[in-house]
């Protein structure tokens, strides 16, 4: 449920919503994305968080970065840490939930209504700690997948939980086969 005169925020996790959208079959189109979410109440920021790969020439997030950064997101990047795991597999990990947590927390006194785009259940302590200073939460991921990309935990913590799916005629287009966020890191 979502009031007109809301101040609203959004926290886009942006590995997390990726692979919701890929589990589902559909592609993001960030623009439609925004617009959405400013008919639903007053946008006073749209985050988009991402951990990218320094090491590489030219990376294949890098332009829906740029796009998302000249077209109203506040982009939150660092770089991504490499590492060999015990199986001599080269990994790469870039957790943004401590950069998300402290944003919204920040925010908390000037907004009414954070939604956050990520089904980690390392967020119910923020979506609790939001709620407490008297922020509604709701959480965007899908559970039509499988497994299901939400935590229970999560969804239970959320004053409202937005299947995604449902989002699909509004905010998606189709999956291209190689998409620009393949290389999204999470």
């Amino acid at each position: 449920m979502f009031y007109r005169d809301e101040r609203l925020a959004l926290f886009i996790d942006g590995s997390n919503l990726y692979a919701a959208a890929k589990a589902l079959g559909f592609d993001i189109d960030y623009k439609l994305l925004r617009q959405e979410f400013m008919r639903r109440g007053k946008l006073l920021r749209a985050f988009y968080y991402t951990a990218l790969l320094d090491t590489e020439e030219y990376s294949p997030i890098r332009p829906l970065v740029d796009w998302l950064n000249y077209n109203g997101f506040t982009m939150v990047t660092k770089p991504a840490k490499e590492f060999t795991d015990s199986h001599g597999r080269r990994k790469v990990k870039g957790n943004m939930d401590v950069e998300l947590a402290v944003d919204a927390m920040e925010l908390a006194s000037r907004m009414d209504h954070a939604v956050i785009f990520s089904g980690d259940g390392d967020f119910r302590p923020l979506v609790e700690a939001l709620q407490r200073a008297g922020v509604r939460v709701s959480v965007v991921s899908t559970i039509r997948s499988q497994p299901p990309m939400i935590a229970d935990e999560l969804r239970r913590q959320a004053d409202n939980f937005i299947e995604l799916e449902e989002l699909r005629d509004v905010i998606g287009r189709p999956a291209r086969h190689e998409s620009q966020q393949d290389a999204a890191i999470g």
